[in-house]
């Protein structure tokens, strides 16, 4: 069973595209292979800045023969059908077969595929592969039509088994395919001639190339935690510099450098981000005292000084850099001594932050009064709540922020502090911005939560009210990301807030702002005393005429915007509580009750309910609550009526109907006391009491009795189950 080695040799290709390159091409080429009839025992794909590998092992020796056997049309049938039947075999009317059928005598086609060799699949999957490869961005070069990354130079393109080892010839764009490949281009240029993979990985780090990424981003790291403990310091994590640096070197030689002394006293976060972003440099700490004070650059190449001019060069250029952060933190350092946060936030009022939404300014002011309005729901000063959110967004005008947009927040810590803000201020500038993934840290200091939530707030209740919403995979303005971040603070905190209300009265603040409001779908009652809105939140609707009644407006707004506000989070409330384990239509069972907006008592009673349905009483409950809606809706429909009356036991004639009537007494004597005291585990326990009864009645009554009063009552009773179990969900969202 012959293996296949395949290497695609250019020019440097970038560090971010080449791992996505390397599962492509053994995508591309093994789904190529297969739907050929080469099956094959295992793949395997590598990458480095010269080149994408593939090596394919235990491949069949060739495809096999097919023979596939077609019925077509009757021997008596018009002369076109048998014409249509032969051009889609590809057959001659003699060399079909007639065989007899239940209605007369049939053609039959019998079509042989003889298989092909390896090589001759190989040399046709191959190049179609590269021609249509999907890059990112590609580039033609010289005369030929070939698009790729990079200029490609080579193709290796190789078989082997017991017997040997043959190259695959075909042609791309004038590049043959060889059994040659090249080693560092520096440090082992010449031609290196392949056998296999085996050979070829052999070859290439005797030439001073190590093909495996994991393996180069091992080393480094390895190498530089050694460089930096032999000096008493400590490497700085930094995962995604290693991802890219690991895809920018083949052959990884780690140096270690200085920073001068006039740069020392940057914020680290300066130091980092600036030898990160411009330099690809990895940052040196001193444990003792926190400072950044060395620096890891990864070369390319061992050289004869071990790297003396490497290093003096790139302490030049990194020089240079860090002037340039140190002019711009002593420039933001002479601003804030001198005219405080609030000066140093004057640019963003005429900073737009939305067309429809006012300035940067405009949009500090409303996170200002909602921050002072929600600070006592989560134990923050409101006092100190608004001095943090007239704050936070101030270092988005200092040079430092302007030059590394990644540092905002960081350097408001930083520049808060100078300014003589204390009690959680400076901390909350950098903090209200998280979480901003799946794997950041939540806030947790009361002031930074309230920022937090009302920075998030605002830009929901904003976006919404311009019908700015995610829209299928687009979402330019992170809103998803923005109601996780809500969802994630209020339920790490435990915080007990309505949204309903928040999230209202702040629409009524973003209106002060915003110019263009959708109107449509306003529709006026005969009195003209206020307009109902129905699709858009048309806030300016409140503002056009004082004397309409606000609270009817408000109402309006709640069954509109808020309430598709609240169902957005409920969405995004499932992909939070995925992890978990939490059911989807468990979610949408408890959110469907209305008034769902306390995410703690959502997700409390949604952990609830999931534990009872996994129980044996309640499946069985909710099969017998299913059930009873199944008849009721069906009987309902049928009659033209709707049986909602509460049943009377004096018209129950079988004992277990009786018992029914008694269980469901009982069972909502609990049910409500519990649920006032938010004790949705004795709201279950209460629920699974219904069991026996409800499979009692459905075994031994009939509902649909000969006698009417009989039946409406029975028909009132299964109501009434609805009613009770409704009190704690909405079973009929569950699915089974």
């Amino acid at each position: 069973m012959p293996d296949l080695m395949l290497e695609l040799f250019s020019e440097e290709i970038p560090a971010r595209m080449q791992v996505k390159a390397a599962e492509d091409l053994k995508r591309l080429v093994t789904d190529g292979l297969v739907e050929a009839g080469l099956t094959y025992g295992g793949a395997g794909a590598f990458s480095t800045p010269r080149r994408l590998v593939l090596s394919v092992e235990g491949m069949v020796g060739g495809s096999p023969t097919l023979r596939e056997e077609r019925k077509g049309p009757r021997v008596d049938a018009p002369e076109k059908a048998v014409e249509g039947f032969l051009r889609s075999t590809g057959l001659t009317r003699d060399q079909l077969e007639v065989r007899p059928d239940k209605k007369g005598e049939v053609f039959f086609a019998v079509i042989e595929r003889p298989g092909r060799p390896a090589a001759e699949i190989v040399a046709e999957v191959v190049p179609a592969v590269i021609r249509a490869f999907p890059w990112p961005k590609s580039m033609r070069w010289g005369d030929g039509a070939l698009r790729w990354v990079r200029p490609l130079q080579s193709i290796l393109c190789v078989l082997s088994d017991e017997a040997g080892a043959s190259v695959v010839h075909f042609d791309v764009d004038g590049i043959p395919a060889v059994d040659v490949t090249r080693g560092h281009r520096f440090m082992a240029p010449g031609a290196i001639p392949v056998t296999g993979f085996e050979d070829y990985e052999l070859k290439l780090a005797r030439a001073f190339v190590l093909l495996n990424r994991d393996t180069r981003a091992e080393k480094i790291w390895h190498d530089a935690e050694q460089l930096a403990f032999a000096q008493g310091l400590e490497l700085v994590e930094d995962k995604g510099l290693l991802a890219e640096v690991a895809g920018l070197v083949e052959w990884p030689v780690v140096l270690m450098g200085e920073i001068g002394a006039e740069f020392l006293d940057l914020p680290p976060e300066v130091l980092q981000t600036s030898m990160r972003e411009h330099q690809k440099f990895f940052s040196v700490r001193n444990p003792r005292t926190g400072r950044i004070e060395k620096w890891v650059t990864v070369a390319n190449r061992e050289t004869a000084d071990n790297g003396a001019a490497i290093l003096a060069g790139n302490s030049r250029v990194l020089a240079a850099r860090l002037a340039d952060a140190k002019f711009f933190w002593e420039n933001d350092l002479r601003t804030v001594r001198s005219v405080g946060m609030t000066g140093m936030a004057k640019p963003l009022e005429n900073v737009t932050f939305h067309a429809k939404l006012g300035t940067q300014a405009e949009r500090v002011e409303r996170i200002a009064a909602l921050a002072r309005a929600i600070a006592p729901m989560v134990g923050a000063k409101p006092d100190l709540a608004e001095e943090a959110a007239r704050v936070a967004k101030a270092d988005l005008a200092s040079e430092m922020v302007y030059e590394f947009p990644e540092l905002q927040g960081v350097m408001g810590t930083y520049y808060a502090r100078e300014a003589g803000h204390d009690d959680g201020v400076p901390e909350a500038c950098a903090e209200h911005w998280g979480p901003l993934g799946p794997s950041d840290d939540v806030p947790t200091a009361p002031v930074s939560v309230v920022v937090a939530l009302a920075d998030k707030i605002d830009t929901l209740t904003g976006f919404w009210a311009i019908d700015e919403k995610p829209k299928g995979s687009g979402d330019p303005y992170a809103l998803r990301r923005a109601a996780l971040g809500v969802i994630r603070i209020v339920l790490a905190g435990g915080y007990r807030l309505r949204f309903s209300k928040i999230m209202l009265e702040h629409a009524l603040q973003v209106n002060n702002h915003a110019t263009a409001f959708v109107r449509e779908g306003e529709k006026r009652l005969d009195s003209g005393a206020y307009a109902v809105i129905s699709a858009k939140w048309d806030i300016a609707a409140l503002a056009r005429d004082e004397a309409r009644d606000i609270t009817i407006h408000r109402n309006a707004l709640l069954e509109s915007g808020v309430k598709d506000l609240l169902s957005f989070f409920a969405d995004r409330l499932k992909v939070h509580l995925r992890a978990e384990g939490i059911r989807h239509d468990v979610i949408d069972a408890c959110f469907q009750l209305g008034d769902q907006d306390d995410l703690v008592l959502l997700v409390n009673r949604v952990r609830a309910l999931q534990a009872f349905l996994e129980t044996d009483d309640g499946a069985n409950v909710l099969a017998g609550c299913k059930r009873a809606n199944n008849i009721l809706t069906a009987e309902e429909k049928k009659d033209g009526i709707e049986y909602s009356l509460d049943p009377d036991v004096k018209f129950a004639t079988e004992d277990a109907e009786t018992t029914l009537f008694a269980a469901l007494d009982q069972a909502q004597a609990a049910i409500d006391p519990a649920l006032e005291a938010e004790d949705f585990a004795a709201a279950m326990v209460a629920l699974a009491a219904l069991r026996a009864p409800i499979d009692a009645f459905f075994d031994q009554v009939k509902v649909n009795d000969d006698n009417p009063i009989v039946r409406r009552n029975r028909l009132c009773l299964l109501s009434r189950i609805r009613v009770i179990m409704g009190r704690v969900a909405v079973f009929s969202a569950i699915e089974g």
